[in-house]
């Protein structure tokens, strides 16, 4: 049974184009971990600022050993950084410009029933 995991993410105004340029930077990076099946990174277009990463996965094993790998590392790298810099009182990176989100959340589903087009 497939598992959907959706990270909400808290993205203010001045941010949101940032953030969709570092998703399109490291698109694809995901599409080669067993169990990947979908990703869609969703804009808010009613007035909230909470952007959704949606990706599904063959099972929560699949998803638990891609977030645990390299690539997953390699993509969030400096953004786990400048996180923690700024917890720790630290001006971040001015290059990179800081976290793009100020806050995240994880939900996670079981898809019980799905239904699409018919190639």
């Amino acid at each position: 049974m497939s598992v959907v995991k959706i990270n909400v993410l808290t993205v203010p105004e001045p941010m949101r184009e940032e953030l969709e340029r570092r998703f399109a930077q490291r698109a694809g990076l995901v599409d080669e971990a067993d169990g990947f099946e979908y990703f869609e990174l969703l804009r808010p277009v009613d007035g909230t600022d909470r952007y959704l990463v949606y990706t599904r996965w063959r099972d929560d094993e699949s998803f638990k050993k891609w977030m645990e790998g390299q690539a997953f590392q390699r993509g969030h790298a400096r953004s786990m950084k400048d996180e923690q810099e700024a917890k720790e009182g630290k001006e971040p990176n001015k290059g990179h410009g800081g976290p793009a989100a100020t806050g995240s959340e994880q939900w996670s589903f079981e898809v019980i029933e799905s239904t699409g087009p018919k190639d």
